[in-house]
């Protein structure tokens, strides 16, 4: 095992990256990874690292923590699961500062595409392969999507369905100029020309919270990046609250603020 420090790694100049050190537990064995962002999900992310296992010859597992209190994420599980690194956030922001911090890691360890994926065992992970085979194929920004053939939408509350089909999948997609069917999907990836281009600058303080994904959508199809969809399963659980970070009124109008924002390119360099 191998201590992390931000404070120590050489990012390149412009870089708006957070705070965060963290455990190295192996070295770099594949041309791509899979970042995993969560906080506090006990057990979630106990189950889901134990079926990303099968999948770290596939691309390297990087969890990207906001700061967990509850002890899920111990050593032993790490090295158990093949976790190749646990990046822990040591400033304020939540779901951008996360990725910021993992993509910028991952960049600079060499990674040619990183795949991401939430931590709370929504997500059928073994359409990892999938994922990485698009990115081999060239394609840039992969949406994971309940709703092409083959996706599966499982017990999705009824207002998620509704705000994403008549609110959020239609912005996004007039802005990006590109039909996209699952937007609040955040089972992606992306390419290293993708997140390192300058028109992009994935690497601002402004993105600290859902920012990222809708952002990447849209500036991906309107540079001409190759954009693909492909079908992933979603699965709530049935008869129980769903797991999300998001409150019922304040979190869901900060988001649709944010998407308005990403809709008019408020977050274009």
């Amino acid at each position: 095992m191998t201590t992390i420090e931000s404070g120590k790694i050489a990012f390149p100049k412009g870089w708006q990256v957070p705070k965060f050190d963290g455990v190295e537990f192996k070295k770099k064995r594949t041309k791509y990874a899979v970042c995993v962002f969560l906080i506090n999900e006990g057990e979630k992310i106990k189950k889901q690292l134990r079926a990303m296992a099968a999948f770290s010859d596939v691309a390297d597992i990087i969890l990207a923590d906001g700061g967990s209190t509850d002890g899920a994420l111990s050593n032993e599980l790490m090295q158990a699961t093949g976790v190749r690194a646990l990046l822990t956030k040591r400033q304020t922001g939540k779901l951008g500062t996360q990725m910021r911090m993992a993509f910028a890691w991952a960049l600079n360890e060499g990674y040619e595409g990183l795949v991401v994926v939430d931590g709370n065992n929504k997500d059928d992970v073994s359409a990892i392969p999938r994922f990485v085979k698009e990115l081999e194929s060239g394609v840039d920004h992969v949406q994971g999507s309940r709703f092409v053939p083959g996706g599966r939408a499982v017990n999705t509350p009824v207002e998620r369905l509704i705000g994403l089909k008549i609110l959020h999948a239609p912005l996004v997609s007039l802005a990006a100029r590109h039909r996209y069917t699952d937007t609040t999907n955040g089972f992606r990836a992306y390419s290293r020309k993708l997140l390192l281009d300058p028109r992009v600058a994935v690497f601002r303080d402004i993105f600290t919270g859902y920012e990222v994904h809708y952002y990447l959508a849209i500036r991906a199809a309107r540079l001409g990046f190759k954009v693909s969809e492909i079908p992933v399963t979603r699965a709530y659980p049935k008869g129980q609250p769903a797991p999300t970070k998001i409150s019922p009124i304040k979190g869901n109008l900060g988001v649709i603020k944010i998407l308005v924002k990403a809709a008019r390119h408020k977050y274009n360099p």
